[in-house]
């Protein structure tokens, strides 16, 4: 039986994905993977990726995820594994990620567009081509428009997606906050409007309008907005 490559939304894709026999929901835990209704541990080599899913948020970094439909013949079981793959996803144990990753999608420069989400209906919006044009004034005001920048601190928009890279543009209102994370990935904040607070375990940096910084993967950082604020998160993988 042969996957389809599309399924539509995360949930559309889960149920399908049941409906093809894939109806064990994995979870990750240490180096494998577990089902707890049936107590079912699956080592990297104990299972294979049949198909790999990616799907776009909202607004928010966080509002991502990757479905992987997954089999084990030794077992003769199927099921799917969801997890996060934003910008601020938790670290996965270092056997199961070169598992995830070997299987993974290829990367692939053919034109990819955004759907449409219940707070920018309009969808559409190409996040990665060959060449990618990006209108920072433009994609300021949107964010400013939108609802969630008037009933929360901050708001962000995806403006480039790929396998190996991402760039978020961010806006902070004063006082906002993103608060202590880490990145699975080198990243570094350009701030184009306003100034910002980057702070590590170690270090503080106060940034300003034209000033940038970079920062190694897997440390824990947080950012505080000491005005209103806007800023280009980039997230750039091995």
């Amino acid at each position: 039986m042969r996957l389809n490559e599309n399924y539509g939304t995360l949930s559309e894709t889960l149920n399908e994905l049941k409906k093809q026999g894939y109806t064990i929901d994995f979870n990750i835990h240490s180096e494998c993977l577990v089902c707890h209704q049936t107590n079912i541990v699956l080592q990297p080599e104990e299972f294979q990726i049949d198909m790999v899913y990616r799907f776009e948020g909202a607004s928010d970094p966080d509002d991502q995820s990757i479905v992987y439909a997954i089999s084990s013949p030794k077992f003769n079981v199927k099921g799917s594994l969801v997890n996060g793959y934003g910008i601020f996803a938790e670290e996965m144990p270092s056997k199961l990620i070169e598992k995830l990753q070997t299987h993974a999608a290829p990367h692939s420069t053919k034109e990819k567009s955004i759907d449409a989400t219940p707070q920018r209906k309009e969808g559409g919006r190409v996040i990665e081509a060959p060449l990618v044009g990006i209108n920072i004034p433009e994609f300021i005001e949107i964010i400013k428009r939108e609802p969630t920048w008037k009933d929360s601190d901050h708001n962000s928009v995806t403006v480039f997606k790929s396998e190996r890279m991402r760039i978020v543009l961010m806006g902070l209102h004063k006082g906002g906050q993103l608060k202590p994370h880490k990145a699975n990935g080198v990243i570094s904040v350009q701030v184009l409007e306003g100034s910002i607070e980057f702070v590590t375990e170690e270090d503080k940096v106060t940034l300003r309008k034209g000033q940038m910084i970079a920062l190694q993967e897997n440390i824990t950082h947080s950012v505080v907005a000491l005005e209103e604020s806007f800023f280009l998160l980039t997230l750039a993988k091995g």
